[in-house]
């Protein structure tokens, strides 16, 4: 072919690349500006080329560099206080999403509809999941792998599991102990390795001893969710994610594959020692509990002539627990950071809640850890800790759910208006939902009694207002955990231990350190934001919302008045 004949033949597919280029743009901004026409509730600031993406960044100058993208978009929706839903466009980067923070639009959308989660969730949790998963599965193939999970996160297979959540916060206690007087550490850090080993010990019977050893699982999820954003372009985009994230997913597969072939042969065993009248293991493991009910619902015994488990059983439940360890790790971990973070902002409430821990368990703190372990219901007597969490997760929600529109449907906002959502899917925005001041009086105070007074108290939340854990049929499978380890953390620690952030040390430290070109870059741009509303401690946009830094701290022996 002569030259002139292909470059006019790379000039023709350039053009029809650039059509096809235009004309999906075209149809997508076509579809919104008829939204727009009939009223929809979107920010004014719409543009044909960049639809609300300029909206945003406009917002997220107004946070720091690292805050977590939810807090730009908490401050966006205080202008559509009158809807308490609106819509924006980022696509490419998201689909069409109505931002929706009114308990009765989002109970509409979760609770009345259940709307199915959307392909976006499927694409940003298959690094960490590695295939469908609990998050982003829809229809029957949610349904099922729910049910065989379910067991294994149930009330009473949690308070089973109490004794083993007693011993690794006793080592996290250990370690604080140790840490007094000793400097500045990250608190992030601590947390992280306590509920890996907490999560790897109920999902798998593995003895991790992770926070004081390493351990191949954790170490590959954590390559895994350094690597990982739901929204960070220079992360999304970065070429080296890809295969970083696959080596270690491969990693953890091959991981996690063994441990389940491991509780098949045992579960097969203990289904014939069943049979001969032998006692089986009384405390199990989510994937124990699971393979059971797998079992069971094949309702024969071919599968237990097996030699080895069902491939696409094992995929599946691979994925499964790839998402509660991402999950029992990262999203726990921040929580419990930010609990502690409230117990020093809060000593009139550390005090009560020392009160209370004296009542339930006694005067003498070294005993609680004995006391839950023989009766861990004891932990339902804890209702100022209990309340005194709610308000924590309330101002510091670990995250969100995304839902997709479906053909027909529409959700009303505040004002009665029905809006459409034929083409637009809808984000549950907890972050807003929590501080919304129709529903929380005094919403950025923090207050646990909201979570003890009467009904008739103004007080008193909706409770369809308070999703840290979302609500109806797609509420998380593992709250009961969280809600237990949590509490047990700080009962074993709150009354004699006290953590306060180091931030100013630590920010000291880092201006000691800096470098030629950082300065440089302050001295042209100007100091970097460090708060957030006030709060040094704001939660990042990493995969959990981990605090900033790793919350930085100090550790001492706490006066017990």
């Amino acid at each position: 072919m002569a030259w002139p004949n292909i470059f006019v033949a790379l000039g023709v597919l350039c053009c029809t690349s650039l059509g096809y280029l235009i004309k999906i743009v075209y149809d997508h901004r076509r579809k919104i500006n008829v939204l727009r026409e009939q009223g929809v509730p979107m920010p004014q600031e719409w543009s044909w080329v960049t639809g609300h993406l300029l909206v945003l960044r406009k917002y997220v100058d107004g946070i720091p560099p690292d805050a977590a993208v939810a807090f730009a978009m908490r401050d966006l929706a205080q202008e559509f206080a009158h809807t308490e839903l609106f819509l924006v466009d980022f696509w490419p980067v998201y689909p069409p999403l109505y931002t929706v923070f009114g308990p009765e639009s989002i109970s509409q959308i979760c609770n009345k509809y259940n709307l199915p989660k959307t392909a976006v969730a499927a694409k940003f949790m298959k690094p960490i999941s590695g295939g469908p998963n609990l998050v982003s599965m829809n229809g029957n193939e949610w349904k099922y792998w729910r049910s065989l999970f379910n067991p294994g996160f149930a009330t009473g297979a949690m308070l089973n599991n109490v004794p083993h959540i007693v011993d690794s916060i006793l080592v996290f206690r250990e370690k604080l102990v140790d840490r007094i007087g000793k400097g500045m550490f990250s608190l992030d850090d601590f947390t992280t390795r306590l509920t890996t080993e907490i999560i790897l010990k109920i999902t798998l019977d593995n003895d991790s001893n992770y926070q004081r050893s390493s351990n191949v699982l954790a170490t590959a999820l954590g390559h895994i969710t350094s690597w990982h954003s739901f929204w960070d372009p220079r992360v999304l985009i970065h070429p080296l994610r890809p295969f970083v994230q696959r080596y270690h997913g491969r990693i953890m597969n091959t991981y996690i594959r063994k441990e389940l072939e491991k509780r098949f042969q045992e579960t097969k065993r203990e289904r014939s020692s069943d049979l001969s009248g032998q006692t089986p293991k009384s405390i199990k493991s989510v994937i124990t509990l699971a393979l059971e009910a797998y079992l069971s619902e094949r309702q024969d015994n071919d599968v237990l002539q097996e030699e080895k488990l069902d491939q696409n059983f094992a995929d599946y439940a691979t994925y499964q627990i790839r998402v509660f360890l991402f999950a029992g790790t990262d999203t726990t971990a921040s929580m419990m950071v930010y609990v502690y973070h409230r117990l020093a902002k809060h000593p009139n409430w550390r005090r009560k809640l020392q009160v209370e821990h004296d009542e339930v368990f006694g005067p003498e703190p070294n005993n609680a850890a004995k006391l839950l372990k023989e009766n861990p219901s004891l932990l339902n007597s804890c209702k100022l800790t209990l309340a005194f969490l709610k308000e924590t997760l309330r101002l510091h929600a670990p995250a969100g759910t995304m839902r997709a529109g479906l053909t027909g449907v529409t959700v009303t906002d505040l004002e009665g208006s029905e809006q459409p959502m034929d083409y637009v899917g809808a984000n549950i925005l907890h972050q807003a939902l929590h501080v919304n001041p129709r529903v929380w009086p005094r919403p950025r105070e923090f207050l646990p009694e909201r979570f003890l007074v009467r009904p008739e108290d103004e007080l008193h939340p909706d409770p369809a207002a308070f999703r840290p854990f979302e609500q109806g049929p797609r509420n998380c499978i593992g709250q009961t955990l969280v809600w237990n380890e949590l509490r047990i953390a700080v009962v074993l620690t709150c009354r004699d231990l006290e953590i306060r952030d180091a931030y100013d040390d630590f920010d000291a430290k880092m201006d000691n350190e800096m470098g030629i070109g950082e300065k440089l870059k302050r001295w042209i741009f100007g100091e970097p934001m460090r708060t957030l509303h006030g709060d040094r401690a704001y939660q990042t946009d990493s995969a959990g919302l981990h605090p900033v830094n790793g919350y930085p701290c100090y550790v001492k022996w706490a006066k017990h008045d």
